[in-house]
């Protein structure tokens, strides 16, 4: 997938949706449900039930595309609200397509965090 612009919002849309709908339910579901524009340039990511399958719906100035992605392994992390959606940003996004949880990634620094440099031995 080519990743969206700078600026683009990018929300996750909460709870359950049945991976049959294409481009014309999942629009109707933007407009319905979240009382949004679904051609107004925002990302919307849905999640199938059994959660290792999302599409995420973009539409853009020269048209909508519709991004499908399975894990061969586990599961999206997903919020555990039914309704509603959350703002994600790209890095999170990026996470998220990759199957970590985005919600609470860490750092693998090891570095003292009351030193502003870490030391190096001679």
């Amino acid at each position: 997938m080519i990743g969206p612009l700078s600026g683009t919002q990018i929300w996750l849309v909460a709870g359950f949706t049945d991976m049959r709908k294409g481009f014309a339910g999942l629009s109707a579901l933007v407009q319905t449900q979240l009382e949004q524009d679904p051609y107004a340039g925002a990302l919307y990511i849905f999640r199938g039930k059994s959660g290792d399958k999302i599409k995420i719906l973009w539409a853009d100035e020269d048209g909508v595309a519709l991004y499908y992605r399975r894990l061969h392994e586990g599961r999206f992390v997903w919020p555990q609200a039914m309704a509603g959606t959350v703002l994600l940003s790209s890095a999170q996004l990026s996470m998220l397509l990759e199957g970590i949880d985005w919600r609470k990634p860490k750092r693998t620094s090891t570095r003292d965090p009351d030193r502003t440099r870490p030391t190096r031995s001679v």
